[in-house]
């Protein structure tokens, strides 16, 4: 289920941040077409952090529903409450979800003691297969190798999606999780050098705008086709920089517009793409085929 090309998803609004339901289930239909192994929902790219815990729920059943079983659904659910994270994460089970992605407690600085007991408290509470993940720049919590090792002992913990861009993790990561445990790269600037290195997939804010050209190159890597996974990635190499011009969402939600994928929406305390590096941004969009 956790491999190849998966999808961070962002979630459609409109110009006043409603969520646009319609767009939603748009970019659902075309993403089963363009060949993404998973659809991610309200994670980081989703705008997690400013969806209310009703809409959050809300936005999940309704990617499940669009998915209608054609690929799997994760939902984002981490929570820095572990309370919070325990009802999303129940929510994400009833909505039918396959599994779930729970990122490190973000501004509390748990211990790694901490991280161990906050993680096996959820997967205890909630029988669901769940990813951890792990994205320090982001939370100022950086989960060792070694407390990964620890949880990959529990059931329904499956895998870790690791976005630190480290490449030594993988290895490592290997070692103390067993050949079953899922390695997913949270980075697209380096996906195809973490799966080459033995990795299962990315979960990928380039797909949201290029899904087939990241499943080919994603595959083509697990193949270990070294050759044809650089020339497939060689066009996305502007992408998977310029898409962090600004914080994501921001320039990924613009591209998408640009494309007429989605309206022009995202919520506060994000602001939308700024002109400055709008054209940065699309002479990488042209340089990988999709303007």
């Amino acid at each position: 289920m956790f491999q190849g090309s998966m999808v961070a998803l962002v979630t459609p609004m409109g110009e006043d941040g409603s969520v646009d339901e319609n767009s939603l289930r748009n970019l659902v239909d075309w993403h089963v077409e363009q060949g993404s192994d998973a659809i991610v929902a309200v994670g980081t790219t989703g705008e997690s952090a400013t969806l209310d815990e009703q809409e959050h729920c809300t936005v999940i059943r309704q990617v499940v529903e669009f998915a209608a079983k054609r690929v799997p659904v994760i939902a984002g659910t981490g929570a820095n409450s572990t309370t919070e994270a325990i009802q999303l994460t129940r929510c994400a089970r009833e909505a039918g979800a396959d599994g779930c992605l729970l990122v490190t407690p973000y501004y509390n600085k748990p211990t790694q003691e901490g991280l161990y007991q906050h993680f096996r408290a959820v997967a205890e509470a909630v029988d669901i297969p769940q990813l951890l993940y792990n994205v320090p720049g982001r939370t100022a919590c950086d989960m060792l190798p070694e407390t990964v090792g620890r949880l990959a002992a529990i059931r329904n913990i499956v895998g870790i999606k690791e976005a630190t861009g480290e490449l030594e993790r993988v290895a490592r990561l290997r070692e103390l999780c067993g050949p079953d445990f899922a390695l997913i790269t949270g980075d697209d600037a380096t996906s195809r050098d973490f799966v080459l290195l033995g990795g299962d997939g990315t979960i990928s804010v380039t797909a949201n705008v290029a899904p087939a050209a990241m499943h080919r190159m994603i595959e083509a890597a697990r193949q270990g086709d070294t050759g044809q996974a650089a020339e497939i990635d060689r066009p996305l190499a502007a992408l998977h920089r310029d898409l962090f011009l600004e914080s994501n969402p921001i320039p990924v939600k613009w591209a998408l517009a640009e494309m007429g994928l989605i309206p022009k929406g995202i919520r506060l305390p994000l602001t939308w793409f700024s002109e400055t590096y709008q054209p940065r941004l699309r002479e990488s969009m042209v340089a990988a085929g999709l303007l």
